[in-house]
């Protein structure tokens, strides 16, 4: 019987079932020790076969990087070739390019520097413009000033009654004297019926001389621009109207005098702008002024008078000195005729002394070759006899 050698769990432990448990336990480890021997066979020839497909793969890899690192260093001898080229290659460019680069800059540099020149020439051409231009407009600013300073004046100058009359008078009498020589006009001249206008001109050719008045109504005109309503100024225009017909008729009577004076007077008017304003709405004062031979004139139609006048005395100076010509060379041509004269008694003188001494040459001809005759004579004894006999037939 199997003795009982322990209790497991409650199960009772013989020797046979420790012998089998020992045995299967046994053939368990042998078992496993197989799986263990096949699986390490195993996996140890699919290690070999790996390695071996890996030491193919790093094969050829190597020869693959082999193949590679040759053709890497056949691209790098051509990239190195061609590096050199290109080397070679961007030195001379870069050279041409360096030398072009700096013909470019010198160009450029000159080119800057000409027009930094130019530019600095005309700043300072501006600038001694823009000085000249200033020196103008102070000189402006000065007139103006200056101009102001006078337009007070003139006002006070119209605001007085005499001074008004000054003012006009004053302004013809610079006209008249700007334009004409001294004795070509008189002022104040007295008339024979002792009436004196402010300014006569004397004409050429001994003319009667014309009568120039210069007391224009300011007074009147001043009240019309001062005229606050259409009924002041119809009333300052009816005024200025009536003062006109007045100054123009009283001129008329006083000053057209026959063969003292010419038929024509003027009245001379101190502004353009009123002698405008007159004719364009007095135009009844013109024409009534125009039928009593009274003309009214403004400074520039006095001073284009006072030039008519310097060319009609131009003419008469022109005249008198081609009569003076006229007279010299009706002179001269009778001077003339008598030189003529002259040279022909002369003439007649010289032609009489080239017969005198025609005359003279050819008896010194004849006394010269006698001369040589009697040098060509031989004398002898009877040389005596023959002069003898020579002066007896001469006697």
């Amino acid at each position: 019987m199997d003795k009982v050698l322990c209790s497991l769990g409650g199960l009772p432990v013989t020797a046979q079932t420790l012998l089998l448990a020992t045995a299967a336990v046994f053939a368990a480890l042998l078992v496993a020790m197989l799986v263990v021997l096949l699986f390490g066979s195993r996996q140890r020839a699919d290690d070999a076969r790996r390695q071996a497909a890996e030491t193919e793969a790093a094969r050829q890899k190597t020869e693959e990087a082999e193949r590679t690192l040759a053709h890497l260093l056949q691209v790098q001898n051509e990239m190195t070739g061609r590096m050199q080229t290109m080397a070679e290659i961007f030195g001379s460019r870069t050279s041409d390019l360096a030398r072009l680069v700096n013909e470019r800059l010198d160009a450029q540099g000159q080119k800057v520097g000409e027009a930094i020149e130019s530019t600095h020439k005309k700043s300072e051409e501006s600038l001694s413009k823009l000085n000249e231009r200033l020196a103008v407009i102070d000189r402006a600013q000065a007139n103006l000033t200056a101009l102001n300073k006078d337009v007070v004046s003139l006002q006070s100058i119209l605001s007085n009654k005499q001074t008004r009359g000054a003012f006009g008078q004053g302004r013809m009498e610079t006209i008249v004297g700007d334009g004409l020589p001294q004795g070509g006009y008189a002022f104040q001249h007295t008339l024979t019926n002792n009436s004196r206008p402010d300014c006569v001109i004397f004409m050429p050719n001994a003319a009667p001389p014309l009568v120039i008045d210069a007391k224009f109504p300011l007074e009147s005109w001043q009240k019309l621009g001062a005229a606050q309503n259409e009924a002041e100024h119809r009333i300052a225009a009816l005024g200025f109207r009536q003062d006109m017909q007045v100054h123009i008729r009283a001129i008329s009577e006083k000053y057209l005098i026959p063969g003292e004076t010419q038929d024509t007077a003027f009245l001379f008017v101190p502004s353009e702008s009123i002698f405008a304003d007159i004719h364009e709405h007095f135009e009844d004062v013109v024409q009534r002024a125009a039928k009593v031979r009274v003309v009214i004139v403004s400074p520039s139609l006095l001073m284009l008078s006072i030039q008519v006048v310097q060319a009609l005395l131009r003419d008469v100076r022109v005249r008198e000195e081609a009569r003076r010509i006229q007279i010299e060379v009706r002179e001269l041509v009778g001077d003339v005729g008598r030189l003529k004269d002259r040279v022909v008694a002369l003439q007649k003188h010289f032609g009489q002394a080239n017969n005198d001494i025609g005359d003279i040459l050819t008896s010194t001809s004849k006394i010269v070759r006698r001369g040589q005759k009697i040098d060509e004579l031989e004398l002898d004894d009877a040389e005596p006899q023959l002069l003898s006999e020579q002066r007896l037939a001469g006697e």
